[in-house]
């Protein structure tokens, strides 16, 4: 990703007041929350697309310093690496697209502050682990979420830990079973030998 893509100025300041294109109005073909889009829209709205262009390597951290960015579309690409904690401080997101990339790791606890974000997907990647739970990211439909064949919890299936949890008693109960089978196996042996020895002498 060439370092000119988040070396933006009105994607950065945090408070930015400029009037240069507040006013201008463009016909701008964008694929945004799932769908494209052919429409006029004002040119100051911030949106970086650049999704199916071979791109590969890690995201770049400067790319998370770009807290303006409303709409974030990286997928089918070739990037790979971990999302950065940082990714919580883009809190203007209203959709984040990083479907069909080779992305792994755990999907990061700060997503959970993207607050705005009505579009989320993270389809066709390796990320793994558990999805944060008590956040909106449970609201999004699981094939938000598909192709991950080591990520759980809702939307998705129950995470193993889960489960184990629940089935805790069980566990227990059958636990105790096999190790009392066990002692009994070896005290029944040992009876058995003596028993055996006995009668031979």
């Amino acid at each position: 990703m060439p370092r000119s893509t988040y070396n933006v100025t009105k994607m950065i300041a945090e408070n930015y007041y400029g009037l240069e294109g507040m006013f201008d109005y463009d016909t701008v073909d964008s694929f945004t929350k799932g769908h494209d889009y052919d429409y006029r829209v004002n040119t100051n709205m911030k949106i970086i697309d650049l999704s199916a262009n071979n791109l590969s390597g890690e995201i770049p951290s400067g790319l998370f310093r770009l807290i303006q960015v409303q709409s974030l579309n990286l997928s089918y690409n070739r990037f790979t690496g971990t999302i950065q904690n940082a990714i919580g401080g883009m809190k203007k997101l209203e959709s984040l697209d990083l479907s069909n990339n080779m992305f792994y790791g755990e999907i990061p606890q700060s997503m959970s502050l993207l607050t705005f974000l009505g579009y989320l997907n993270l389809s066709c990647n390796d990320f793994n682990g558990q999805i944060p739970i008590g956040t909106q990211l449970q609201s999004f439909d699981a094939s938000s979420y598909v192709g991950n064949s080591k990520l759980c919890g809702a939307p998705l299936g129950k995470c193993d830990q889960d489960t184990r949890n629940e089935d805790g008693n069980d566990f227990i109960e059958r636990k105790s079973l096999f190790l009392g089978m066990g002692v009994g196996f070896a005290v029944s042996c040992i009876l058995f030998s003596s028993l055996e020895c006995h009668e031979k002498s």
